[in-house]
């Protein structure tokens, strides 16, 4: 089963919502300086907050690109789940779109700030179904 990544700020929205889906996961440190010396050893869920308002140069956070910077980490990840806020408009979750994009990865869902009971299922369905489907 595919493991979760994930960037959470210090106001920890993303971990709150990461530890509703009770998979393994491991937290890009929160210092740019430490996350040189972090990486990825399995097949992984990246789940990435959107910044900045959503504007398209500020989206990604520089940890999570710094993260995705070394080809080791970056051939492990499977696929994308995104976090956001709808006051973003047309940049709700924009930082997911940039990151599947640029790794030609399965964008696999998008989440409102700390998502719902309906949102924990659907992104672990659709994490069962990609696992299902890269085992095939």
């Amino acid at each position: 089963m595919f493991e979760i990544v994930y960037f959470s700020s210090a106001s920890e929205n993303t971990k709150r919502f990461v530890e509703k889906l009770g998979i393994k996961s491991s937290r890009i440190p929160l210092f740019t300086k430490e996350v040189e010396d972090f990486s990825v050893e399995k097949d992984s869920i990246l789940v990435v907050p959107t910044y900045g308002g959503g504007e398209d140069k500020r989206a990604v956070p520089i940890q999570v690109i710094k993260f995705l910077n070394n080809p080791a980490n970056r051939k492990h990840i499977a696929g994308v789940v995104a976090l956001g806020n709808t006051n973003f408009g047309e940049s709700y979750c924009i930082a997911g779109e940039i990151v599947s994009e640029k790794l030609n990865v399965p964008l696999l869902y998008r989440v409102e700030i700390l998502g719902t009971p309906h949102d924990v299922v659907e992104v672990k369905e659709r994490i069962n179904t990609l696992w299902n489907a890269r085992q095939s």
